[in-house]
């Protein structure tokens, strides 16, 4: 595993001889027809592409590196001149997986990209994007995540952003360091807050609504928009969400996250009360000792119930109620674990019927392995046993915690709506062995299916039927809070009697409590969530 070495970006220059001080490299050689924007800390000038106008790498909060390691994000440096931003700036510090992008990693990795149809006073909703990847990976430079068609299609602004992940956004030491390391378990969590403010004080200027901007994201993206739902340090800071695939009900306790913070320092060698050395840890043996401490504890580095940016769990026992009158539209694919689990271990993609009761004990316990093969048949006699296999797993993992976040939040007092969906077409990626698994909204909910032709197969009129389906609902949402527009038929919230949800398929369809006795079958079990190992196979 390599880390890039830390450096200035290409378009960043020394102040002077033993400064450690940046300033931006002052744009040259750029199209006349470049928009240039003026943002509270100064001239920026982004490029053109497709009738959109993108700015790119610009940053949202300072260097986190040096004294910001492991402390809450500080505003960002005003500059003179005009600020290049044509190409991304750097993501977190991470291992090199498929989840980032190839670009540099570094601490000073709190960026923000946006796509506009127009740098004007038009005041459209804004799309603000948290990609996936858990807590610990992943990059909002993703070529998926391109945000000029659906800028273009929806006539909105979009933004992606990156921010601290793993060690370096997670690591509780509060009870090692004292006040000054207070949040220090959830810095990677603040630095998403610190985006929120940067949008709502900029924004404007890219032609974007302040008062009108929506979270959303998938799988760890999913995850911060659940958390967002949950401190009330985000109130004010966005009008809605949108879960895909991420619904985070518990985060760790500091007992949990403290242990963890133990095994690291003994991974590195370092006495129990030796926490202060880890602020100058180089990048890369603080990822390599990472990874050999959550290989041992069973989880990983992620948000911590610190009393200060979380004070009670967020969605159980029950739902934040400060934001409970906000929006959300939630969901998750038929059988997310067909990737994961698939991934991992590939034999289950030919998976023999006479081993499905013994692989699906794993999931519900083998008492109750017969009783759930029967009941997700129903639904489908002719399925084969992978694919029954890859149902029940996603259901008692994805699955079971959406239906336990949309119940939370209708049972809140003053309750805003709730749009359950879920995604149940059909990939033919793969030759169709990975049946409709999890990242599949992507390239629908981005109009990028050229991008993601590995999870949907090429451009066809199915998947020309996804997109207009999927991204104008997201649009719609992001728009009004209402997610109903003509593509789709009539999508009401989500209720305890008669429980709609919307199935994303060709053609998509609303039905009351759809695949209504596998989910009372799952009804009988906890989240999988919030206990040692939750992440050994369960959910990302």
């Amino acid at each position: 595993m390599m880390i890039e070495e830390m450096r200035p970006s290409r378009r960043m220059l020394l102040l002077g001889a033993g400064s450690t001080l940046l300033i931006p490299r002052i744009a040259s050689a750029l199209t006349a027809s470049a928009a240039r924007v003026t943002t509270a800390q100064g001239i920026v000038q982004g490029s053109e592409s497709e009738g959109v106008t993108i700015f790119k790498g610009l940053r949202y909060g300072a260097s986190t590196a040096g004294a910001g390691r492991f402390r809450a994000p500080r505003p960002p440096l005003s500059w003179d001149g005009v600020f290049d931003a044509t190409t991304y700036g750097d993501q977190a510090p991470q291992v090199r997986s498929m989840l980032a992008d190839p670009g540099p990693m570094s601490e000073d990795c709190l960026r923000i990209n946006i796509w506009t149809p127009r740098a004007d006073a038009g005041r459209r909703p804004v799309m603000l994007w948290l990609h996936g990847g858990g807590f610990e990976a992943g990059s909002g430079s993703a070529q998926l995540y391109d945000g000029t068609n659906l800028a273009r299609r929806g006539d909105v602004v979009v933004a992606t952003i990156n921010h601290r992940l793993n060690v370096f956004g997670h690591c509780h030491l509060a009870q090692r360091l004292g006040s000054d390391y207070a949040v220090s378990g959830n810095v990677g969590f603040l630095d998403l807050l610190a985006a929120m403010r940067w949008v709502k004080q900029n924004i404007a200027a890219f032609g974007g609504d302040p008062e009108n901007v929506t979270i959303f994201g998938q799988s760890g993206g999913g995850r911060k928009v659940s958390l967002s739902y949950a401190s009330p340090a985000a109130e004010g800071l966005f009008a809605r969400g949108i879960v895909q695939s991420g619904s985070h009900l518990l985060v760790q306790t500091p007992e949990q996250a403290d242990r963890l913070t133990g095994l690291l320092l003994a991974k590195l060698g370092y006495a129990d009360g030796a926490a202060e050395k880890l602020l100058s840890v180089p990048v890369e043996e603080l990822i390599a000792a990472q990874r050999e401490a959550i290989g041992e504890a069973g989880y990983r580095f992620e948000p911590v119930l610190d009393g200060i940016t979380f004070t009670e769990q967020p969605f159980l026992p029950a739902a934040p109620r400060w934001s409970a009158a906000k929006p959300m539209m939630l969901g998750s694919t038929r059988t997310e674990l067909s990737a994961q689990l698939g991934a991992a271990e590939p034999r289950l993609y030919d998976l023999p019927e006479a081993l499905l009761p013994a692989a699906i004990g794993r999931f519900v316990g083998h008492d109750k392995a017969a009783a759930a093969i029967d009941i997700f048949r129903k639904a489908n006699p002719d399925a084969p046993a992978p694919e029954i296999f890859f149902a029940i797993a996603s259901a008692r993992a994805y699955g079971r915690d959406a239906t336990l976040m949309a119940e939370a939040r209708t049972r809140a007092p003053a309750a805003g709506p709730t749009w359950l969906y879920k995604l149940a077409w059909r990939s033919p990626a793969e030759g169709g062995r990975r049946i409709t698994p999890h990242s599949l909204d992507l390239p629908f909910v981005f109009d990028n299916v050229a991008a993601g032709a590995r999870l949907a197969g090429p451009p066809t009129d199915a998947t020309r039927a996804m997109t207009d389906a999927m991204a104008n609902s997201w649009i719609a949402f992001a728009r009004s809070g209402n997610p109903d527009n003509p593509p789709i038929p009539h999508w009401t919230p989500y209720d305890l009697e008669k429980r709609t949800t919307m199935i994303f398929d060709v053609p998509p369809r609303a039905e009351a409590d759809p695949w209504q006795e596998e989910r009372m079958f799952m009804d009988q079990f906890e989240t999988t969530q919030g206990t040692a190992g939750r992440y050994r196979g369960l959910a990302e």
